[in-house]
């Protein structure tokens, strides 16, 4: 290797270590703050706390290193540009193309890292810490329940509430509670407030319902039919309602290493996405065409003569159907085509939702195919950027360079986001929805290298300046002639 080659790297290397673990830590304390609250004062040993966080951070380094070789190369050719390195460069007849070569090569090999992250570390770093971080909640499942929606988390029991808050998140706003015991008895329980208290070691959590209302409807289990009407039910308004639930089965033994998430899509490696792919599209495809053929047999949907053996029209072969019939069949037929159709409507709208969550699982893996591999070469599209970006502005250091870094990285990552938002429900392929980000990158990564080869800046401000300074001119020189 050559004196400049180990130069070169030398100088990129440096700030690309630091930037690099910069950003690493940065993204793994954001996370760290998400779940801040589910992991504070549960007891938890510092061993798991910190196991916890290397897991978060091997799921994290593929997100950081494309990060640091932006910033880097900015930092870096900007330094040999501030230093006037380059000018001494090009006046022996070396070109900007050779000063990058060996930065190019480094750049391929970390997109290869970061593919070998993203298909085997990634997904394992993903089902530990996932596991390990519901294992932790399980520590004190009050602070595990979602507000806005169901949930279904303790046996038997479906909660909902509009908002939970308090110093311990265990005071909650407007409750919902569902239940059927064992005996098939269905309880809902309605209250303005709430509060939760578990202790920890305890296989109890203890709910207190203030201002409310209270319905049981008993199991129907008479044998005659007069008997089961005569079943009975309660119900009550109360001002203040406890009662107990047993949280021993949620809770379990209490070990944390314990693996109860494996098949979520993050959570697999490209081949085992390759192989689930197929057997998800044709289990979704299966589902429409079960779909489609309840639909027609709802419809009845059958050739236009078979009219002829329930319904005798009065004239034939006419071009509108309805005039081969008389006015009572024309009833008929009309009042029996809109109670198919409307059965036909209510089939779809039921439906519906099975059918979007079917696709979006579908596209949950398949965006997750297509963004590895496109996160992969991110490294890649992101030094065409920065590199030339650096030698333009001639500015080392973490000031300009970090400003840019930012800007062209937020820019990357809208673009990554929209495009996998917009796969996942289904308004783009997958394939276009992982690459949108990669496909505006790169035009500017090409504009970009083409000015920083012939030395120009990243836009020519004179054709901007010129034509105003000549307009402001010609103001200045007929105010001279009057005088």
């Amino acid at each position: 290797m050559k004196i400049l080659d180990k130069y070169i790297l030398k100088t990129f290397l440096v700030p690309f270590v630091a930037t690099f673990l910069i950003v690493l830590f940065v993204l793994v304390m954001q996370v760290l703050w998400q779940v801040f609250e589910n992991i504070a004062g549960k007891g938890i040993s510092l061993p798991f706390i910190l196991k916890f966080l290397y897991y978060t951070t091997l799921g994290i380094v593929p997100q950081a290193l494309p990060i640091g070789v932006l910033l880097s190369s900015i930092m870096a050719l900007g330094s040999l540009g501030e230093n006037y390195e380059f000018a001494a460069a090009k006046s022996v007849g070396i070109s900007l193309q050779r000063l990058v070569r060996p930065l190019i090569i480094l750049t391929v090999i970390l997109s290869g890292i970061n593919f070998l992250f993203l298909n085997n570390i990634f997904p394992y770093a993903t089902l530990k810490q996932r596991n390990l971080y519901y294992n932790i909640k399980k520590k004190k499942p009050a602070l595990a329940l979602v507000p806005g929606s169901f949930n279904s988390d303790l046996p038997g029991y479906q909660i909902k509430f509009d908002e939970k808050y308090g110093e311990e998140q265990n005071l909650l706003k407007k409750v919902l509670i569902y239940q059927i015991n064992n005996y098939g008895n269905q309880k809902v329980i309605t209250a303005e407030r709430g509060k939760i208290i578990s202790e920890e070691g305890s296989r109890y959590m203890t709910f207190i319902l203030y201002n409310g209302n209270y319905y049981e409807d008993y199991s129907k289990s008479a044998k005659t039919p007069r008997k089961r009407l005569k079943m009975p039910a309660s119900q009550a308004t109360f001002k203040e309602y406890e009662f107990n639930i047993d949280i021993s089965d949620v809770v379990g033994d209490g070990k944390l290493d314990e693996e109860k998430f494996k098949n979520s899509y993050n959570m697999r490696t490209l081949h085992q996405l390759k192989d689930t792919i197929p057997v998800l599209k044709s289990t979704y495809d299966d589902m429409l065409l079960s779909r489609a053929k309840t639909i027609f047999n709802i419809a009845n949907a059958k050739e236009l003569h078979s009219y002829n053996d329930s319904l005798k029209p009065n004239v034939k072969n006419k071009e509108n159907i309805l005039d081969n019939f008389d006015i009572q069949n024309k009833i008929t037929i009309l009042n029996t085509s809109v109670s198919k159709m409307n059965s036909a409507f209510t089939n779809v709208k039921n439906n519906s939702d099975s059918i979007k969550y079917k696709r979006k699982s579908l596209n949950f893996y398949d965006s997750e195919f297509y963004g590895r591999i496109a996160l992969s070469f991110s490294c890649l599209i992101l030094f065409f950027i920065g590199a030339p970006l650096g030698s333009i502005i001639r500015k080392g250091g973490f000031g300009l360079p970090m400003i840019l870094a930012i800007a062209i990285y937020v820019i990357y990552f809208f673009g990554n986001t929209l495009g996998k938002n917009l796969a996942e429900e289904s308004s783009v392929s997958s394939l276009l929805g992982s690459w949108i980000a990669t496909m505006v990158m790169l035009p500017l990564g090409i504009i970009l290298t083409r000015r920083a080869t012939k030395d120009k800046g990243i836009f020519n401000v004179d054709a901007i300046l010129a034509p105003i300074k000549n307009f402001f001119k010609k103001f200045t020189s007929k105010k001279d002639t009057r005088i």
